[in-house]
C-alpha cells in the first residue's frame, strides 16, 4: 500500500512561524506535446488506421488490345492502444485539520496535476526519442525513421513491393547542408506504388540544446560559416513554417522535420485528465487521485524525416 501522509511527514506545517515553503512552486514550460502530434478523440478501447496501396502508372494500350486493370491493396495497420495513467496521494484527517498554512492539500493537488502533465509530455516525446530504436516499430514493422544513417530500420517496406527511406543516408548533425539534403529527400517522397507525392517540410523539431544552432542556420541573411555573399536559401525560400524546441527530447543531437503528409503523428484522447477525491469511512483519511487514458503513435511515416545526429 502507498505511504500515507501523516502529521509526522510535515511536522513544521503544524507550527506557526514559517516564512516560506519551497520546492513546489516551480514554473513549467508551456504544453509542448501538442506541437508534435495531431490531436484526436476516441470512444473505443483502441484505434486503428489502415493504409491503402493506390494505383500504379497507366500503360500504353495498343490498338485492339484490352485495357489493363489495376487494383488497390490493403496496406499496413497502425494500432493505437489507449493506456491508463494514474497517480494519487493520501493524507490523514488530522494533518488536514492542523495544517497552519493550508498547504498540504492544495500544494499536493497542484503537484499531482504537474506530474500528470509531465507524464504526458514524456510519453509524447518518447515517440520521437525512440524513432531510431528497433524495439519500437510501427504498423509496417519499421522504426519511425528508417534509413541507412539512422541506426534503426534501414528502410520502410511498400505493400506493393520495394522500399523507401525517410532519414539521412549518413548520420548528420543539424547543419545547413543537412537541412537542404533533407528538403531534397522529402521532395522525392513517393506513395506505395511509386507515384510522386507533393510532400513538403513544415516544422523543424529540435531538442533545446540545438536552439542556438537552428537560429544561426535559419535566421541569418547569408550562408552560415562562410565569407561568401550567397543568400541563405532556406530562409529566403521560407522552407519551414515553424521551429519547435522540445525540452523532453533526450538526444541532444537528434533532429526531425514534420511534413504536411496527413495521418502521421497522432495523439488519441480516450479520457481527459480527471481529478477526484474521497474519504475513507474507517480511517477518515482523504484520498486524492488523477487519471487519464490516451495513446501516442504514428500511421504514415511519410509525415516525418529525421537524423540521430552524427
Amino acid at each position: 500500500m502507498s505511504a500515507i501522509i501523516t502529521s509526522s511527514s510535515f511536522a513544521k506545517l503544524l507550527w506557526p512561524g514559517l516564512n516560506s515553503i519551497y520546492g513546489k512552486e516551480y514554473n513549467d514550460y508551456p504544453v509542448e506535446w501538442e506541437q508534435l502530434f495531431e490531436k484526436n478523440t476516441s470512444d473505443r478501447a483502441y484505434e486503428e488506421d489502415l493504409g491503402l496501396s493506390s494505383f500504379g502508372l497507366a500503360s500504353v494500350k495498343s490498338e485492339g488490345a484490352p485495357i489493363v486493370y489495376d487494383t488497390e491493396r490493403q496496406g499496413f495497420t497502425s494500432r493505437y492502444n489507449h493506456v491508463v495513467y494514474a497517480l494519487g496521494f493520501i493524507i490523514t484527517r488530522e494533518i488536514y485539520e492542523d495544517d497552519q498554512y493550508g498547504k498540504v492539500g492544495a500544494q499536493k493537488a497542484k503537484a499531482l496535476a504537474r506530474s500528470m502533465r509531465q507524464t504526458k509530455e514524456i510519453n509524447g516525446a518518447n515517440v520521437y526519442n525512440r524513432a531510431f530504436n528497433t524495439s519500437y516499430v510501427g504498423g509496417d514493422g519499421a522504426t519511425l525513421v528508417a534509413s541507412a544513417g539512422g541506426g534503426g530500420s534501414t528502410s520502410h517496406p511498400n505493400v506493393a513491393g520495394g522500399t523507401w527511406t525517410n532519414g539521412v543516408a549518413t548520420a548528420s548533425d543539424l547543419s545547413e547542408a543537412a537541412l537542404e539534403q533533407a528538403v531534397i529527400d522529402i521532395a522525392g517522397y513517393r506513395d506505395d506504388r511509386g507515384l510522386l507525392i507533393a510532400a513538403k517540410p513544415q516544422q523543424l523539431v529540435i531538442p533545446y540544446q540545438q536552439q542556438f544552432e537552428a537560429h544561426r542556420i535559419l535566421g541569418a541573411n547569408g550562408r552560415v560559416g562562410t565569407d561568401l555573399n550567397d543568400p541563405n536559401a532556406i530562409k529566403d525560400m521560407s522552407i519551414f513554417k515553424d521551429v519547435t524546441v522540445n525540452h523532453y527530447l533526450t538526444d541532444a543531437d537528434a533532429w526531425f522535420i514534420r511534413t504536411d503528409v496527413k495521418d502521421g503523428m497522432k495523439y488519441f484522447e480516450r479520457r481527459a485528465d480527471q481529478f477526484e477525491m474521497d474519504n475513507d469511512f474507517d480511517t477518515e483519511n482523504a484520498k486524492f487521485k488523477a487519471t487519464a487514458r490516451y495513446s501516442f503513435g504514428w500511421s504514415d511515416p511519410r509525415c516525418i524525416y529525421g537524423s540521430p545526429g552524427a
